[in-house]
């Protein structure tokens, strides 16, 4: 069986309570005067997540189980709403047609990903939104936000497509909002289960990793 992604996500109640976050890979080197040299090998950030530290009870456990099961282990992904960043806005806010800039119309192009920008005056990173949920997406163009009609999304790529009568003009900047999953898998084979030791207050590691597009 060749691996695949499975477009339904982890059960919802239990990744409220999941934890983890964005890794990222940096070498460093110390010199002879004490200074570092830091070289970034990761380009993008990619999240981690532990599962375990979700289960409370048997009931949970067995619902973990059953998703395991169902994915064939490390073998096929899914979609994971990461508890604290999951909107194009920040998490106590509702999404709106302006939060991030997709792209600046030319006359012709009709597709633009979905993107989220972090950053400050410093810095700032571009991450590649690409599973986007159903129903939630909400695009303006030159600063008025357009109706359904004129653009549809791809939920499994995060690809916003404008209808031929719909087209961003030379110059007008496109904006979206949305709500969205991160593509992961579980990164183990195994689940290790002692009820003896989980009546203790002790639960299994399920670590999950994010799949790059």
């Amino acid at each position: 069986m060749s691996a695949s992604f499975h477009e339904v996500r982890f059960p919802l109640r239990l990744s409220l309570a999941v934890s983890g976050g964005p890794v990222r890979r940096t070498d460093i080197v110390s010199l002879s005067n004490g200074r570092e040299n830091r070289n970034q090998r990761w380009r993008n950030a990619r999240r981690a997540y532990d599962a375990g530290s979700a289960v409370r009870s048997v009931a949970d456990l067995y619902e973990l189980t059953e998703f395991f099961e169902a994915r064939s282990g490390q073998l096929h992904g899914f979609r994971f709403r990461d508890p604290v960043d999951f909107k194009s806005c920040g998490p106590l806010a509702e999404p709106g047609p302006f939060d991030q800039q997709i792209g600046t119309g030319d006359g012709e192009n009709t597709q633009f990903q979905l993107i989220k920008i972090y950053g400050d005056a410093a810095a700032s990173f571009e991450r590649v939104i690409g599973k986007p949920v159903v129903g939630s997406v909400r695009v303006s163009v030159d600063g008025i936000e357009a109706p359904d009609i004129d653009f549809s999304v791809d939920a499994t790529t995060g690809i916003v497509t404008f209808s031929g009568g719909a087209i961003p003009a030379i110059g007008a900047e496109i904006f979206a909002g949305y709500a969205f999953d991160v593509p992961v898998r579980f990164d183990t084979d195994r689940i290790d289960i002692n009820m003896k030791a989980f009546n203790a207050g002790s639960v299994p590691s399920v670590p999950l990793m994010e799949i790059m597009p």
